[in-house]
């Protein structure tokens, strides 16, 4: 037998180890971050609920001032986001998200005595600051506890959350919604209540639940723990080997990597579509009313703003078990940007509020199907500082993105009267992606974790 074939016990033995570890990960570990992530998705995107159901009235917002409003948000996020990041880094994820959890709550629950268009400008922006890390650090975090092969499954998973959140928050918030005079409080007052608490209690809980490195958990078997730290030692010492002599893996390796930059773009395109969505959605079926000459309840407005999402969650599951089964190519984040920009203007020119929640449907699903297939690129070519920094640096492109979609979605309706060039900008961005993220893979054809595709998971090789 070959020097370099291992028996096939030890080999049986190996992949035992890898699936019962990658398992009890997707299990303990993963749930418990995209819970996190669900209730920091609700409470960034419960102003899209509360604005059509009586915030925008009693606060007087005009479509730009609510845009801004949403908008500030990611200015508050940008400022902090880097320097975040690489406090996590430096700190472990399990102090740093714990405590962007709780300051995010607190600031989040005195949304419920917002009482003017200024008031609401600064608790967004604070709100942003209170979160700045959290996206980019539980990407990282989850990108620490798995080999790269896994990595496109596991951020598939924690990425469920956002497109669910809209699903079960948008009947939730219509539901806190319609407790109207609780506490003597309006009702859009009574959802951000009762929608801040959970972060709150999640960051305590993450405290003690979380941990660093899969080296220090006691739910993994010495032959996981093992196999595991190995592993990901064996994938970083590769990437720093690969990377040029003026890149060692550092701060300044994010800030110079033309790919990085590039991926920035293509992800600024992407959520510029996902945000302009989720802001004005809810906006949109309100108008649905006037324009159809129909009338929806609050609960009526929540469940067909959720009707969208609901097939994302499930696109979004299969694309990315079919990337990490057959390995991650660039039409799997180049296709679902192509199709997502052509369908969302198209959606302005459908006659009915079916059809029209139809084809945004469409646009939702290729959305989310491209996002976690998306965040399993950066961490193929940076490791350690450079990783916690470039993931940063692409995430506040996007934040730059979220703002931008706010703040001109609502500014360009309030001066064409009508959404058409505000979401012909959105596909027009999308496509933008697409281009990029083809032009980036045919740019680097011999990299040695080439975009065009990634290895093909081990189980799949045998």
């Amino acid at each position: 037998m070959p020097a370099s074939t291992a028996p096939p016990a030890t080999a049986e033995a190996r992949s035992a180890v890898e699936t019962s570890a990658i398992k009890k990960i997707s299990i303990r570990l993963v749930p418990f971050v995209a819970l996190m992530f669900f209730v920091n998705y609700l409470d960034r995107t419960a102003v899209s609920f509360a604005e059509p159901n009586g915030m925008g009235q009693d606060l007087a917002l005009t479509a730009a001032q609510f845009g801004f409003a949403s908008g500030i948000f990611f200015l508050g996020y940008i400022v902090l986001e880097v320097p975040s990041n690489m406090a996590l880094h430096r700190f472990g994820a399990r102090r740093w998200l714990a405590r962007i959890m709780v300051t995010w709550g607190i600031v989040s629950l005195l949304f419920t005595w917002v009482n003017s268009s200024g008031g609401l400008y600064t608790l967004r922006f604070l709100l942003g600051v209170a979160e700045a890390g959290f996206f980019p650090g539980a990407i990282l975090f989850l990108s620490q506890w798995v080999p790269s092969r896994h990595r496109t499954k596991i951020l598939g998973l924690f990425y469920l959350a956002q497109p669910l959140t809209t699903v079960f928050g948008a009947p939730l918030a219509g539901w806190l919604i319609g407790h109207h005079g609780l506490f003597g409080l309006e009702g859009w007052r009574v959802m951000f209540l009762f929608v801040s608490i959970p972060a709150i209690l999640l960051g305590v809980i993450a405290w003690f639940y979380l941990i660093d490195r899969p080296a220090d958990a006691k739910w993994l078997t010495r032959e996981e723990r093992d196999w595991l730290t190995t592993e990901l030692e064996a994938e970083n010492a590769d990437k720093t080997g690969h990377e040029s002599a003026h890149a060692k893996g550092d701060l300044k390796t994010a800030f110079t990597n033309t790919r990085v930059w590039i991926l920035a773009v293509v992800y600024f395109g992407f959520v510029y579509g996902l945000y302009a969505l989720a802001f004005f959605l809810p906006t949109i079926i309100n108008g649905f009313q006037d324009q159809y000459d129909t009338t929806f309840s609050v609960m009526d407005k929540a469940w067909i703003t959720a009707i969208p999402y609901l097939p994302a969650a499930v696109v979004l599951f299969f694309w990315t078990r079919h990337a990490t089964r057959h390995g991650t190519r660039t039409w799997h984040v180049a296709g679902p940007a192509i199709v997502g920009g052509v369908t969302i203007p198209l959606a302005l020119y459908m006659g009915s509020p079916a059809a029209t929640v139809a084809v945004i449907t469409v646009t939702a699903c290729s959305i989310f199907a491209a996002l976690p297939v998306f965040w399993a690129v950066p961490s193929r070519f940076l490791t350690g500082a450079a990783a916690a920094a470039g993931i940063a640096l692409i995430n506040t492109a996007g934040n730059v993105a979220g703002f931008a979609s706010s703040y001109i979605t609502g500014w360009l309706k309030d001066w064409t009267g009508a959404y058409y060039v505000p979401l012909y900008l959105v596909g027009a961005f999308m496509l933008l992606s697409a281009a990029l993220m083809i032009w980036l893979a045919a740019r680097t054809p011999n990299d040695p974790q080439p975009l065009s595709s990634t290895t093909a998971p081990a189980e799949n090789q045998r």
